[in-house]
């Protein structure tokens, strides 16, 4: 048996309508106002609400347009106005039958029907076009992702399509969802990468100070330095532009207060010596190694730690460097004794570091091709990081640091790249 929900006014009117709805086999659920409209259906959840006014007021049309936002259902209007205005705001309203001084009880039923009808055929319409829509939206994020394999992989447009399409029917998902999984998955490889390289700017930009102090090829260690700088701050812009402010607003405030307090002692003309240069840097690695870490547990892809470990090895390697020039050239006995354990365990956590990416299924021929060099470089780094008083120790400090800095900038932007890393 049809259900129906009444609205009518008078009051009168409103016992006719009800009566007349029985009479015809049709279970009235109860009446309603224009105030009690929508909770009163999503109460009582009947088939089709049936409206009778002579004069409809303001306050139907609103009600019938909430009522379609919150409980569509069908709904049928008998009433006397005739005014071109009162039928398209009831149609806008998402009133489905409008019939104008046509009610009788023979009526009642064919409108019903027809209100139904309509609305199912709105359903329908609006189904396609959410349809239609993802569909569309399903289109461009395939793009992007296309693109994104092509740019990493060098792929070809039809390899990348399948590569996407493959991965889809493995997983049981649609192409859309894996397209949406390898964008965010790329872009949060790429904002573990910025981040992670904050923490090495912290301890380059110290070290380029100290060489410059040594007279180590100053002009080029000060331009170096300028551009650690720029490199910091574009960071930093990105950063805000592309993580979470609820998520991880907090964590990149602490990082930029740091940047902000190193920035005031790198200033020529604030007093700052070389121990409080170091504490304002080390701020900052602590700061961006949070940032790095809170990213990296927040991936959508688990496997992106191989992105942060590589990462990090650019920072051990400046950080020894730093190290090593600070005994060796701006650093008294006791400042010595409290570097030299800190040293150690930055050697010590790259040599794990080599180790683990060795052993990592993201490294491929090439990637342990560059680790082999790596590691040649690395020794050499050490060798004269244990003899820093040496005369040629800065030197090759500042060669080999920049040189281990060049290869893990290049292995890191490939796994944050690898293909495996984006669609594990």
């Amino acid at each position: 048996m049809t259900t129906t929900l009444i609205l009518a006014e008078p009051e009168a009117i409103c016992i006719t309508l009800e009566t007349d709805l029985k009479m015809i086999g049709v279970h009235v659920l109860g009446a309603t106002t224009c105030a009690n409209l929508v909770q009163d259906a999503v109460r009582s959840k009947p088939d089709v609400v049936v409206v009778r006014v002579a004069a409809p007021r303001p306050e139907l049309f609103i009600a019938c347009s909430a009522l379609e936002s919150v409980y569509p259902v069908p709904v049928a209007v008998f009433t006397d106005d005739v005014r071109v205005e009162a039928i398209e705001r009831a149609l806008a309203s998402g009133v489905h039958a409008w019939i104008v001084r046509g009610y009788g009880t023979e009526r009642l039923r064919p409108t019903m029907q027809l209100a139904r009808a309509r609305f199912q055929k709105d359903c329908e319409q609006r189904r396609a076009f959410r349809e239609m829509a993802v569909r569309l939206e399903e289109r461009k994020l395939v793009d992007r992702a296309k693109g994104i394999l092509m740019r990493s992989s060098g792929m070809a447009e039809e390899e990348a399509f399948r590569t996407l399409r493959d991965t889809a029917m493995q997983g049981k998902q649609r192409l859309g969802e894996v397209a949406q999984r390898l964008i965010d998955a790329a872009r949060s490889a790429e904002a573990i990468n910025r981040a992670g390289q904050l923490r090495m700017l912290s301890q380059r930009i110290v070290k380029l100070h100290l060489l410059a102090l040594a007279n180590v090829d100053p002009a080029s260690a000060r331009a170096l330095q300028r551009a650690s700088i720029d490199r910091v701050a574009q960071n930093l812009a990105t950063l805000g532009q592309w993580i979470s402010g609820a998520t991880f607003g907090d964590l990149l405030e602490a990082v930029e207060v740091s940047w902000r307090e190193l920035e005031t002692a790198l200033d020529p003309g604030a007093p700052c010596d070389v121990q409080s240069l170091d504490a304002a840097a080390e701020g900052l690695l602590e700061a961006a190694e949070r940032l790095t870490t809170a990213l990296e547990a927040a991936s959508p892809v688990q496997r992106m730690h191989v992105v942060n470990l590589a990462g990090r090895q650019r920072m051990l390697a400046q950080r020894v460097a730093k190290f090593a020039l600070l005994r060796g050239i701006a650093c008294d006995a006791a400042s010595r004794i409290r570097i030299e354990p800190a040293q150690e365990a930055a050697e010590t956590a790259f040599r794990e570091a080599i180790a683990a990416l060795r052993r990592s299924a993201f490294s491929a021929e090439t990637e342990r091709a560059a680790l082999d060099r790596a590691t040649e470089v690395w020794d050499a780094l050490c060798r004269n990081a244990a003899n820093p008083e040496r005369a040629l120790a800065p030197i090759e400090l500042a060669q080999t640091s920049e040189e281990l800095l060049e290869l893990f900038d290049s292995l890191t932007e490939r796994y944050e790249h690898s293909l495996k890393v984006l669609v594990a």
